[in-house]
């Protein structure tokens, strides 16, 4: 293997930067050259790539985002847009591809596999870290460093009004951020997607329990896509009369919508060496004739797990770790 491109897909996350310049300057000390595609299957359908060199990717390690940008493309979504973003990498002679990105992403170079024979290798990139196949994605923990500095900020300003704070994460489908970002920051509740048994009564309660101990500030961190997100959980208890739920107005709720400040931001010195052994290790199962699989860190080590595997089985979080959180909160 001659010529390797590599892109990034979907959402940003920290640490991407780190992944291309280790996946260039690897694939260019084994002799490779190196096609860097802008705006992800979108600049493949559109033939916007262009030839990397050791400099390209210099002083890019500290910066959050990806200098090759990314994009959604339905287009690519269609056999025809497959096609088309083939014949452009034939054109370029290129014989591997490396795609830095989530579930989506892989998706996308699992179809250049299967549908047309394209050696393709994929790296973990997104702050929800939850792709099967590797501990941690690229990205996961810096957003959760981000995660954590706004709820010690939040908790400051809570104490000081003794008020109740919902903090909401990102999190979609997964509750990796708040969970975690609960747990390192003490929260007094945690909601998240995968467990939607917790009621508004609970979190009333949980307030409630919170200032009888004492305590000058309740902080809750929501998921995005929990049940019962900052917003709702903001309007519902705030309409609860303050004689009936046991605390005064002063303790009425406050929301905070932390949203896409947790993607930005320079990448933590974890997400730095994590993308740079992923993005390295992709340059060398491509040139062994290894491809069509997510490389990954299980317990340490570099591993691969083949698309169909990680398409099928979901990532679960930790029940143990939530069921920590409710125990913690109690006393």
């Amino acid at each position: 293997m001659h010529r390797i491109a590599v892109l990034t897909s979907g959402g940003d996350s920290p640490g991407m930067n780190p992944a291309i310049r280790a996946v260039t300057r690897t694939a260019l000390h084994a002799g490779c050259e190196v096609f860097g595609v802008y705006r992800g299957y979108a600049g493949l359908i559109q033939n916007d790539m262009r030839r990397l060199e050791y400099k390209d990717v210099g002083g890019i390690i500290q910066r959050g985002g990806t200098m090759l940008l990314t994009a959604r493309s339905p287009e690519f979504m269609t056999p025809a847009g497959r096609e088309k973003a083939m014949e452009n990498l034939r054109w370029h002679g290129i014989e591997g591809l490396v795609v830095i990105g989530g579930d989506g992403s892989l998706r996308g170079a699992a179809a250049l596999t299967a549908e047309h024979g394209l050696p393709t290798i994929c790296l973990p990139g997104t702050i929800d870290n939850d792709m099967y196949g590797t501990d941690m994605s690229i990205g996961a923990d810096t957003a959760l460093n981000t995660v954590l500095e706004a709820i010690d900020k939040i908790k400051d300003t809570a104490s000081s009004h003794q008020r109740a704070f919902i903090i909401e994460t990102m999190g979609r489908h997964s509750g990796y951020l708040a969970l975690m970002g609960g747990l390192a920051g003490g929260a007094e509740a945690i909601l998240i997607p995968e467990i939607p048994d917790t009621t508004i009564e609970d979190v009333v309660e949980v307030i409630k329990r919170s200032f009888r101990k004492g305590k000058t500030n309740c902080v809750i961190v929501a998921a995005e896509g929990a049940h019962l997100n900052a917003q709702t959980i903001q309007d519902q208890i705030n309409q609860i009369d303050a004689e009936e739920s046991g605390f005064s107005f002063s303790f009425r709720t406050r929301a905070t919508i932390l949203g896409h400040i947790q993607r930005g931001g320079s990448p933590s010195a974890f997400d730095r060496t994590l993308a740079t052994r992923l993005g390295s290790g992709a340059v060398e199962l491509l040139l062994s004739g290894k491809n069509g699989g997510l490389v990954g860190m299980q317990s340490r080590k570099l591993t691969v797990t083949p698309y169909d595997e990680v398409l099928a089985n979901p990532k679960v979080l930790d029940a143990k770790l939530y069921e920590l959180s409710k125990i913690l909160d109690r006393y």
